[in-house]
This record gives structure tokens, sequence and C-alpha cells, in this order.
């Protein structure tokens, strides 16, 4: 595989028991994959863990070991069931130590916030050797040890931390999609779905069925690195849809 074809690829763990719980809905999935992906990197797994640190150790483990670069969110306030820089420290046989310039970011911002208290400089603590991602929305940085990247769980925060690290992991071409809306029960053109995605290497078809008007029907999601190879696949997929008589609207329904 050449260097413009390799696939990189990331995990995403999301840590805590209030997302567990049902409590707060995560928004941060999809924001990380879009992200991820226009920096040429594929989101390969997404894993949710609670605030127990034997469970976050195994989880980061498993998924540095099989990704490129793995990225968790939440667990890295100031608060006892943080515990996020623990557990990754202990992941990596490391030690956890107080980021000096972490420590100053924080006495910067909570200068005229009443101060750095003992709860707000957990905020500076990280896996010894760590680097820090800015954080412009709110002080307490984001910490990056080797592929691993702990982010926070706040959305807006997260958005920022991101933004921030674009342009600066290696990675791919980013996966382009072109989308073909069908009336049809994807099980009636399964078989056609599959022999397309084959003729067409380099190209990936998801099928994604919807009930609506009464009606039954499906996007087809072509995605693929190559825009040549992606507007020849979708084209035949349009044709063959059409050829059996099925109406198919490009962009999708």
């Amino acid at each position: 595989m050449t260097e413009t074809t390799r696939i990189w690829k990331a995990a995403l763990l999301v840590i805590g028991d209030e997302i567990l719980s049902g409590r707060t809905q995560d928004k941060n999935v999809a924001q990380v994959a879009s992200w991820l992906n226009v920096q040429g990197i594929r989101l390969a797994e997404v894993r949710v863990v609670s605030d127990d640190e034997a469970a976050i150790v195994a989880a980061v483990n498993a998924l540095r070991a099989e990704n490129d670069y793995l990225f968790t969110t939440g667990g890295i306030g100031p608060t006892h069931d943080d515990i996020t820089v623990d557990a990754v420290a202990a992941a990596l046989d490391l030690g956890v130590e107080i980021h000096p310039e972490a420590r100053a970011i924080l006495e910067r911002y909570y200068e005229s916030r009443g101060g750095l208290n003992e709860a707000r400089l957990r905020m500076a603590r990280v896996p010894a050797g760590a680097e820090l991602i800015p954080n412009r929305m709110s002080g307490a940085p984001g910490i990056r040890i080797g592929n691993v990247f702990l982010m926070a769980g706040v959305p807006s925060i997260t958005a920022g931390m991101l933004d921030a690290l674009t342009g600066t992991l290696e990675g791919g071409l980013p996966v382009l999609s072109e989308t073909i809306g069908c009336w049809v029960a994807e099980s009636e053109i399964a078989e056609l779905l599959r022999t397309t995605e084959r003729a067409h290497e380099g190209c990936a078809i998801g099928s994604y069925p919807f009930f609506r008007e009464g009606r039954v029907g499906a996007n087809f999601v072509v995605r693929a690195v190559d825009p040549a190879v992606l507007e020849t696949c979708a084209e035949a997929l349009l044709t063959a849809l059409r050829a059996l008589g099925r109406e198919a609207v490009p962009g999708g329904i």
C-alpha cells in the first residue's frame, strides 16, 4: 500500500458515568468523526466506559495498540471523579505531574475568578512528559502523550481543542462520499449493492433504510478517497437502480 492510499485510523474513548446513565447525551462522536475525516483519518471505533480506572486503562491499552491515534473525551476536570489523567498515566506506566505551563495558564485564567485552588490545580495534572492541547474557551488545556489525546467532555471545548490540533497529525486522503436515495427495500437490492461495490475497488457502499410517507426506502452512501473512483461507482449504482425501474435520486432522499 502506498503512502497516499494508506488508511490512517483513530479510536474515540468516551468516558463518564453520566453518558452511560443517559443523563447526558454525547455530542462529540459526530464532530470528532467529521474533524478526523478532514485530517485524512478514519474513526474506526468508539467505546464508552464509566469513571472506573481499571475500565479506562483496559480500553486505552487496547485502542491505542489497534489504531494510529486514540482520542478520549471527559474526565479531565477538577472533581474527584475526573480520573482520566490518572488512568491514562497508569495505562502508559507513567507517573502524574503538574505541568508548569498548564499551571501558569490556569493561574492567569483564575486570577480574576477567585484564584487557583486545589481543585482547579487538578486540571494542570498530566501524565509525565505530556504536551498540552490549547483550550481558548476555559483555560484548562487538553493533553497529548504519544498517540493519545485527552480532551474535554464539553462539546464546545472539545471543538476548540480539535481546532488547535488541525493540521498537526499525519493522515492520508480524506474520505469522499456520494449519496443516492431510492424508494426500495434494501433487502430487494442487497446483491446489487454487493456486486457494485466489488466491481469498484477502493469504494464502500453503506445502506441506510428509512420508513417515510408510508413507504420503505433507503439512502445508499458510496465512499472512496479517489474522486474519479467515487464518481464511477456512484454512476454505476445509479444506472443499475434505474435499469431495475427504480427511481434513484442523486443526493439522497
